[in-house]
């Protein structure tokens, strides 16, 4: 008998069966359609930007490979020249280096971080909205408690108890920055699990799961785009934020606003290089994201 999306069973009732491949396609042609639909002009600025930035932290080391942590004791607050492009610090390391080292780390914890509560804000809303009508009024309720806690308090809260490292900080900031996505997604999908091919699937016996990753979660796949970039600037203006206290990543390691943050620190002496440097690449990362979110949001309203 050859396979077919839906079967008998004993009481001669379809029941739906997934096609082997389905879902993977389903996602596979959404993820295209959605390409060649939402592309916009700010969309491949940002992301073109945003890349850059990723090249110069990770493919920089490998064409300069230079130590981040080298002290040169006869090279301190050195302006920038040939030799060192972006100056030195005031223990005569070399700045290019450790904005390499220091954007890795940035970009690591703005990304996982973002993947981390954007999960978690998928999860915790699919099930409200699966969810019977009481035990979703008590998960919006609890959603709304954390909302009102100051999510910069709770980080700053808890960077000061746990060991200061990007693995940490990925974790915080990411399981502190998922509330806010989680009622989007519920409400989306509150609104999509009315309509008719979802209902249809229903009818047709398809499990609660199937339905919300096969349907719902490909149907809020662009909403859900346009947030993670958003999540991935204020992840990343938080950590700079946290590094400006001293909260961040700390040294010898290096992160973009540590590295702002030691500047601002020796400013009275005059080493510009070491706040213009820091602070140019938090700005061009954070536009970079934002740009990109607006273009993609832009192209999903039709301007």
């Amino acid at each position: 008998m050859s396979s077919s999306p839906t079967d008998m069973n004993v009481n001669n009732s379809l029941v739906a069966r997934p096609i082997p491949g389905m879902f993977t396609r389903l996602w596979t042609d959404s993820l295209r359609h959605w390409v060649g639909q939402y592309s916009h002009p700010m969309t491949w600025t940002g992301l073109g930007l945003f890349v850059f930035l990723m090249l110069f932290s990770w493919l920089g080391p490998v064409l300069y490979p230079l130590s981040p942590l080298a002290i040169h004791a006869n090279h301190l607050l050195l302006a920038p020249s040939w030799q060192f492009p972006f100056g030195t610090d005031n223990l005569g390391r070399n700045l290019l280096a450790r904005m390499m080292d220091g954007g890795q780390a940035t970009l690591e914890v703005g990304l996982l971080g973002a993947l981390i509560a954007i999960s978690l804000g998928i999860i915790y809303g699919m099930i409200a909205a699966m969810s019977p009508r009481w035990l979703d009024k008590v998960l919006m309720r609890l959603l709304d408690a954390l909302l009102a806690l100051p999510a910069i308090v709770l980080m700053i809260f808890f960077a000061a108890i746990i060991p200061l490292n990007a693995l940490s900080l990925i974790l915080v900031l990411g399981c502190l920055s998922w509330p806010g996505l989680a009622r989007i997604v519920r409400n989306e999908a509150l609104a999509y699990k009315e309509k008719d091919y979802v209902l249809a699937a229903r009818q047709f016996g398809a499990s609660t799961f199937y339905i919300a990753r096969t349907h719902l979660l490909r149907s809020m796949l662009p909403i859900l785009i346009v947030n993670a970039t958003f999540m991935v600037a204020d992840l990343i203006l938080a950590l700079s934020g946290l590094s400006f206290l001293g909260l961040g990543i700390q040294p010898p390691h290096a992160s973009w606003g540590g590295l702002l943050n030691d500047g601002l620190q020796l400013v009275i002496i005059g080493p510009w290089w070491m706040i213009v440097f820091p602070g140019v690449a938090i700005f061009l990362a954070i536009v970079a994201m934002n740009v990109l979110g607006q273009g993609l949001l832009a192209r999903l309203e039709g301007r």
